[in-house]
Parts: C-alpha cells; sequence; structure tokens
C-alpha cells in the first residue's frame, strides 16, 4: 500500500492526492473524470467547448455548453459513486460566470480556474447558490504559475472578498496545453527545447514553488484554515508525485498520463498520436488566445501561417479574439482532433506525451503514480 497521505481540501477529502487535470475540447469529460475519482483521486471535467457533440452545438454553442455541463455531471457521477468531480473553466471563456454558475448548479465540488486569474469566482460561486437556493459547497482553485500571480489573486480574493482560495494548484513550465509563461520565461527556464528533460532547470523553477506554498501557509493562518497547494506539470511516475510531496506540495495534478487510458473521453486516434509522439515531436507553439502551449507537431501545426487564414464560423468561446489576426481558430482546431481529425488539428500535451507506449485503465495509472504497485 502506498504511504501518501490523502488530499483534504475542506470537507472534501481525496483518498489519493492525485487531481486529474482539465483537458478540452473533449479530452476530459464524464468518463474519465468519473473513472479518476471512483479510484479515489479527483476527476476534473473541462467546460471548453463542452457541448461540441451537442446537435445545436454550430448554432447556439452557450446553450449547448451550458447543457452539456449538466449532462456531464450526472454522467461522471454515475461512474464516480461517492468520488470528488469537479469542472475545470478558463477565465478566458466567453460568458464566464455562466459558465462558473451552471458548474455550481449542477453540484460540482471544486471548480478549477486558469488560463487568467480568476478575479470574480467567489461573487459568481456564491450567486449561483443563492439563486438556486442552495448552501454553496463549491471549493474554488486559482491556477498560478508564479509567486507573483499568486499574491495578485490571494490579495484580491482577501481585499474584496475576505477570503482565500481553498486550493491552489501550481501549473509549472512542462505542462501541457495553455501555459501561464511567456516565451522569453519558458526559454528561461529551459522548457522549450526538443530535449527538456536535458534542458529543463528544474531547481530554479521549484524555489518558485516554494514561494507559493509559504504564501499559502501564510494566508491559511489568517483565515484560520488549511490552504493545500498540488503541483502540476510534468508528472508521470510515482517518482515525479514523491519528489513534488517532498517540496512540500499536498498533492499533485496529472492530465498527460491519464490521456491513453482506456477511460480518457479522446477518440483512439487521439491516443494513438501520443503514442506514436517521439520527444522531438513536442513543441512549444502561440495559441489564438496569446499565451505559449505545448503541442504535438503534425500536419495542422506545420502548415499553421503558410495560407492566410479565414474565419468561416465563430463559435463564440474566448472573450478576447481577434478573428482578423489569428492563425487558426482554435476550437476548430481542438473538435477536429476531439473528433479523431488529428492531422487536421490541435494536439496538446505535457512535456511527457512521448512516454506513453500503450493503453491502460485509470486505476492501474493511478495506483502506479500513487506507489501501489
Amino acid at each position: 500500500m502506498g504511504t501518501l497521505k490523502p488530499l483534504v481540501i475542506g470537507d472534501l477529502v481525496a483518498r489519493n492526492p492525485v487531481i486529474q487535470g482539465g483537458m478540452g475540447v473533449g479530452i476530459s469529460l464524464s468518463s474519465l473524470a468519473g473513472a479518476v475519482a471512483k479510484s479515489g483521486g479527483i476527476g476534473i471535467i473541462s467546460t471548453a467547448q463542452i457541448g461540441f457533440r451537442e446537435p445545436d452545438f454550430m448554432k447556439n454553442p452557450l446553450e449547448a455548453n451550458l447543457r452539456a455541463i449538466g449532462t456531464e455531471m450526472k454522467k461522471a457521477r454515475e461512474i464516480a459513486q461517492d468520488g470528488i468531480v469537479g469542472f475545470n473553466i478558463m477565465v478566458a471563456t466567453k460568458n464566464y460566470a455562466s459558465y462558473v454558475k451552471h458548474a455550481v448548479k449542477a453540484g460540482a465540488d471544486l471548480i478549477i480556474s486558469g488560463a487568467g486569474l480568476p478575479v470574480s469566482l467567489p461573487l459568481y460561486v456564491a450567486e449561483a447558490a443563492e439563486e438556486a437556493g442552495i448552501k454553496l459547497k463549491t471549493k474554488i482553485a486559482s491556477i498560478v504559475s508564479t509567486v507573483k500571480s499568486a499574491m495578485v489573486i490571494c490579495k484580491l480574493w482577501d481585499r474584496k472578498y475576505h477570503q482565500a482560495p481553498d486550493l491552489i494548484v501550481i501549473e509549472g513550465p512542462l505542462a501541457g496545453g495553455h501555459l501561464g509563461f511567456s516565451k522569453e520565461d519558458l526559454t528561461e527556464f529551459g522548457a522549450d527545447s526538443e530535449d527538456v528533460d536535458r534542458t529543463y532547470q528544474r531547481e530554479k523553477y521549484e524555489e518558485e514553488i516554494k514561494g507559493i506554498i509559504s504564501l499559502a501557509k501564510g494566508y491559511g493562518e489568517k483565515y484560520n484554515k488549511v490552504i493545500p497547494v498540488v503541483t502540476a506539470g510534468g508528472i508521470y511516475t510515482h517518482e515525479d508525485v514523491m519528489h513534488q510531496i517532498g517540496l512540500g506540495a499536498d498533492g499533485v495534478q496529472v492530465a498527460t498520463r491519464f490521456v491513453t487510458t482506456y477511460e480518457c473521453d479522446a477518440p483512439m486516434e487521439y491516443k494513438q498520436a501520443y503514442i506514436n509522439a517521439r520527444k522531438e515531436d513536442i513543441i512549444i507553439t502561440k495559441s489564438p488566445v496569446g499565451m505559449p502551449g505545448r503541442a504535438i507537431v503534425n500536419p495542422f501545426l506545420k502548415d499553421v501561417g503558410k495560407v492566410p487564414f479565414k474565419l468561416e464560423h465563430c463559435y463564440q468561446c474566448l472573450e478576447k479574439c481577434d478573428h482578423k489576426t489569428i492563425p487558426y481558430c482554435i476550437t476548430k482546431a481542438l473538435v477536429d482532433s476531439a473528433q479523431g481529425r488529428t492531422d487536421q488539428g490541435l494536439l496538446f500535451c505535457g512535456s511527457n506525451a512521448y512516454r506513453a507506449e500503450k493503453l491502460e485503465s485509470v486505476d492501474s495509472v493511478m495506483r502506479e503514480l500513487v506507489g501501489e504497485v
């Protein structure tokens, strides 16, 4: 049996201190999140274009997405039994408040928000509970990447709402998808090369982790609560997990490792792209969101910028999106991959995606991560 302590977030107790990271579009939905929660971790459903399979998605993307929040949560609960299930909601999402409120009303145990600082998250969850006439039970967490961003969100919530986060997720430079770093930051940490295992300056970034843990402890003392800190980015093995615990983290967030599981909501073509990937295929690309992102190079990414892009349909996904200057539509690119057209779409991944060799069950991955095998 493993010796790791449970992850405690207020009155939520996860037997295994592992949060499955949110992955959109359509990669972490009810099947994956439910299975992770059932295995004793915390399952996270991504709300990014969550309703892409709904028949009216093209015509009414917002309505389709909000409806799917309830549908996916219900399905996840059926799988998870008494497990912990939450949502990842990007701050950059258009109509962000509506997504948060629907997640609360759907019964989310936890909301994790990144891709921007969730300044108004406490207000939106409180309003949702009041509108629904329910007691607020949803815990809230901000994804941060630096001491500076952690300080900003803690100060803002302290001043405006007289509260502190229930959880802080530190997403490091080796994470997949959108990253909370500039291209220059990634270069400074050695996290943008073809051989990140060799060039990444781990100890340098770990100073940020220790600083954020110290900050969380201070705000926890002020509000007479424990604010657990979870680290993310490049965590793939039990040794990786133990290293983070050794730094003082209360748990880890893992995403890439769960993509190549039977239960992951991605199609087989998507999972196969991870299995086929080589280390040098994983690159840093600039997303239309304006942030760097880590992805697997494919014909789609090789062709970006070669032909002038013309937007044919807007899915109303991002608060800030300049139709005239974007190199491609990120919703279409992610949906194409989520529907198995992986040569035509964007394949976000973490730095360790190339290590995937086969499909596994969520339960076997969880047991390996926590040291029970």
